[in-house]
């Protein structure tokens, strides 16, 4: 199996740009994967919801992944699909390329609620995928919550699932971390919201986070994750900078909880001056006005206090 490492440190979940005529820029994926992997992100996932897997087609989420790998990007896979079987097929065709990690979406749609068809569809995904290392997305979103039961029954037959990433709030990561991650100290917990990096890390436990902003602002959320590191250490510098880092993100990282994201951190690419997240593969997807207008000056309130933020610079480079 391939190594769990993946799921270390900070992996941000990438946005799929899109071309004049509504279809993926698989160049200007790449070039964002490779530009993110150079500022010391520890991989990428493709495709989560950050990455508009509900409209695009098999085909073309399966060519981001393949041009992905082909061009040495460390890849978790993102397994979101209609009906388990094209899940599935999602997970050997990741680990047939060269991915790193899957990242196992329950089922939608159909039977989501049914504890016994989210039980088959998970099997059959981590099945389909032996030798990939795989955390199980628990989202409030989907409609199903993971219990410690079902995830550690399914892990007895899976060794391949290794860890746990958590989209909900405090109360969730608590849960995850007291009944599933510390029960198990192989098992990796996941921060998988932006708004709870500092409670995941120093809390919880966390060892990784799967981010939305750091598309946007890679090196404060790296900067962010160091210090919760630091602080989950001991460091009490450090803990009280990283709730001051987390609280000065708190509005771009809330954007994240929303049904907006990706056309949130599309539009703060833009305006930090990456014209391939222009456009939707949904035309009629379109932050208005007002929100465009909050985005902005949100964006510009951050910049303007990181510039002058003394402690951007605690420990960076003192090899610790």
């Amino acid at each position: 199996m391939s190594d769990s490492n993946i799921f270390r440190g900070c992996v941000p979940a990438l946005m799929t740009p899109c071309r004049a005529d509504r279809t993926p820029d698989y160049a200007a994926l790449v070039d964002k994967a490779r530009e993110l992997i150079a500022a010391g992100m520890n991989g990428v996932v493709y495709c989560g919801s950050m990455g508009d897997w509900p409209l695009l087609t098999d085909e073309q989420r399966q060519e981001g992944v393949r041009q992905l790998t082909a061009a040495g990007v460390p890849v978790i896979v993102g397994t979101g699909a209609q009906n388990p079987a094209s899940a599935a097929a999602h997970a050997a065709h990741a680990q047939r390329v060269g991915a790193k990690g899957l990242m196992v979406i329950p089922r939608v749609l159909s039977r989501g609620t049914s504890a016994a068809a989210q039980r088959a569809h998970f099997a059959r995904v981590l099945g389909a995928a032996p030798d990939l290392p795989a955390v199980i997305y628990n989202s409030p979103y989907y409609g199903f919550e993971t219990k410690a039961d079902l995830f550690f029954d399914l892990r007895r037959e899976f060794r391949n699932l290794v860890g746990f990433k958590e989209f909900g709030g405090q109360k969730s990561l608590s849960y995850a971390a007291e009944q599933i991650t510390h029960a198990d100290p192989d098992v990796l917990l996941l921060v998988g919201v932006d708004t709870q990096v500092c409670h995941g890390f120093i809390r919880c436990g966390a060892v990784g986070a799967i981010t939305g902003i750091g598309n946007c602002l890679p090196r404060e959320v790296l900067h962010l994750i160091a210090l919760c590191q630091r602080a989950a250490a001991g460091d009490v510098e450090a803990r009280r900078l990283a709730w001051e880092l987390e609280d000065a993100l708190a509005e771009l990282s809330r954007f994240d909880e929303g049904p907006d994201l990706v056309l949130y951190y599309k539009y703060l690419l833009v305006l930090l001056g990456d014209s391939h997240y222009e456009l939707h593969f949904n035309q009629d997807d379109q932050l208005s006005p007002s929100q465009q207008a909050f985005a902005k000056s949100q964006l510009k309130l951050f910049q303007a206090w990181w510039n002058n933020w003394a402690g951007k610079t605690y420990r960076q480079n003192d090899g610790r």
